[in-house]
């Protein structure tokens, strides 16, 4: 039977994953319990780790967006679904420092930064029940309860 591993504690983890380069922040999600365990370079995290984490068959790592194809494929997937025009000049902007900021201002410009928000939201909700799926996690609605 699979572990239960809830939505937004995923979306959470994968974002902390995802707020640093890869293998500067990491989580863990148990097999056996879906409980999710966080960790950072920094060491600034009270949160001791099981001593086992490293052990593939009880923890699975979580993914960074690059590994879940969430960077700039995906925007350039929502440049030719919403504003193909600007296909050239968003592709100029990823060939330079500040990318994203370039991006987000124009989309604000044109009045589809919300739109975007809520593409990268589905697609990334979407690849990690795809991903959790194929670690054999079911991924479930809701937030553990505390305690």
């Amino acid at each position: 039977m699979p572990a239960h591993v809830y939505l937004s504690e995923l979306v959470d983890a994968h974002e902390w994953v995802s707020s640093a380069g890869p293998y500067e922040n990491a989580a863990y999600v148990s097999r056996e319990s879906g409980r999710i365990f966080w960790a950072t370079d920094s060491g600034d995290l009270e949160e001791e780790l099981p001593e086992d984490i490293e052990d593939g068959t009880l923890y699975v790592a979580v993914p960074h967006k690059h590994d879940l194809d969430l960077g700039q494929r995906l925007v350039f997937r929502f440049v030719d679904d919403h504003i193909p025009d600007a296909y050239d000049q968003v592709r100029g902007y990823f060939s330079g420092r500040g990318a994203y900021a370039r991006f987000k201002d124009l989309l604000q410009r044109r009045g589809v930064l919300e739109a975007w928000y809520s593409y990268e939201q589905r697609a990334g909700e979407l690849a990690l029940r795809e991903w959790a799926e194929s670690e054999q996690l079911e991924v479930v609605e809701g937030r553990r309860a505390e305690g």
